[in-house]
């Protein structure tokens, strides 16, 4: 049995707890949600305990490469989980730990049932309340890298990434998708007022 909150605390420590504050969106209190919200679909779809301890390695380690690159940031992620858990997991179940983590790159395509959880705990917000606050955090953080980004242009930009997006697990389908589509209309109400 791996000791999950031994490697957690290394891991908030090493890199979660040291990513730049411009990081808005992507930090550590959107890793703690992920692997919340991954948990309590994990509990839905009643996967075991084996399978939920690789979920909630994945879910710690879906955004570590943001420390080095945001961009493929899921690949220098896999990196990272492999360097830590190299010598605590199996390679099948590092396999398994990398499918997911790459199951939460955008446009998602996950393949069996733990990444369809992942890519839809990383996303779940969508059809949430929360949308508004977690979508203002990641504007505010796309501005560091692209300070000349206009609300307008950001609002097109959620309206596409909204309207190609699918949720995979059966709770966030029935559940969140509805709300999704009142932020998508609210998105909507925003560009025809700009």
């Amino acid at each position: 049995m791996i000791d999950f909150e031994k490697i957690q605390k290394r891991v908030y420590q090493d890199i979660l707890e040291k990513l730049p504050d411009y990081l808005t969106y992507h930090n550590l209190a959107h890793t703690q949600y992920v692997s919340e919200k991954a948990l309590f679909l994990a509990g839905i779809e009643k996967i075991s305990e084996s399978e939920i301890e690789l979920l909630r390695l994945a879910a710690l380690f879906h955004d570590t490469g943001f420390v080095e690159n945001p961009k493929n940031h899921e690949e220098i992620g896999c990196g990272i989980a492999t360097k830590y858990l190299k010598d605590l997991v199996s390679d099948e179940d590092l396999k398994k730990i990398h499918g997911m983590i790459m199951a939460t790159k955008i446009p998602q395509t996950p393949t069996n049932q733990l990444e369809r959880i992942i890519a839809d705990a990383d996303l779940e917000y969508l059809g949430t309340d929360d949308f508004l606050r977690q979508g203002n955090a990641l504007y505010e953080e796309l501005l560091h890298f692209n300070p000349s980004l206009s609300e307008q242009a950001w609002n097109e930009l959620q309206l596409t990434f909204l309207e190609k997006h699918d949720y995979h697990t059966d709770y966030c389908k029935k559940y969140r998708e509805p709300k999704k589509q009142e932020n998508i209309e609210s998105v909507k109400e925003k560009l025809k007022v700009l």
